[in-house]
Formats: C-alpha cells, sequence, structure tokens
C-alpha cells in the first residue's frame, strides 16, 4: 500500500488565511496538469495570524511535486 504525505506551506500573519486559501488554487491547478492519481487539498487556520495549506498526495508521486512546489514541510498521514 502506497502511504500519503501532507505537503505544508505554513503562513503567518494577518492575511495568513487569505494567502492560504490563494496558495490552494494553485496546488489545485498543479494537480489538475500534473494528473495527480488522487490528491486532497486544504486550509487550516490555527489562529488569526498563522495558516496553513497543504496537499496531501501518494507517497510515489511526492517527489516531483516537492521539487516542483518547494513545500514547508511535510507529513505522513493515515
Amino acid at each position: 500500500m502506497d502511504r500519503k504525505i501532507k505537503l505544508i506551506w505554513d503562513f503567518r500573519g494577518p492575511d495568513s488565511q487569505k494567502i492560504a486559501e490563494h496558495h490552494v488554487i494553485h496546488l489545485n491547478d498543479y494537480s489538475a496538469s500534473s494528473n495527480l492519481k488522487e490528491h486532497t487539498t486544504g486550509v487550516e487556520v490555527f489562529s488569526k495570524s498563522y495558516s496553513i495549506a497543504y496537499i496531501i498526495v501518494y507517497k510515489s508521486e511526492m517527489l516531483p511535486v516537492r521539487d516542483s512546489l518547494k513545500p514547508h514541510r511535510g507529513e505522513f498521514v493515515d
């Protein structure tokens, strides 16, 4: 079974949520043009000044996505 990895971009400041939401638009555009098998994108808001944008991809597809999009960090998901 191919594990999934959550690639994460951190945004800080008073506009962090809006910036993260806009970043997800670019993540969806990339995934559509790259024909990823299956992916999930989203935004998580932790406070008024800290939000993240993320894309969850299969580990087998992670390297090209990571190299193209340069996330700040990543983590395995169940």
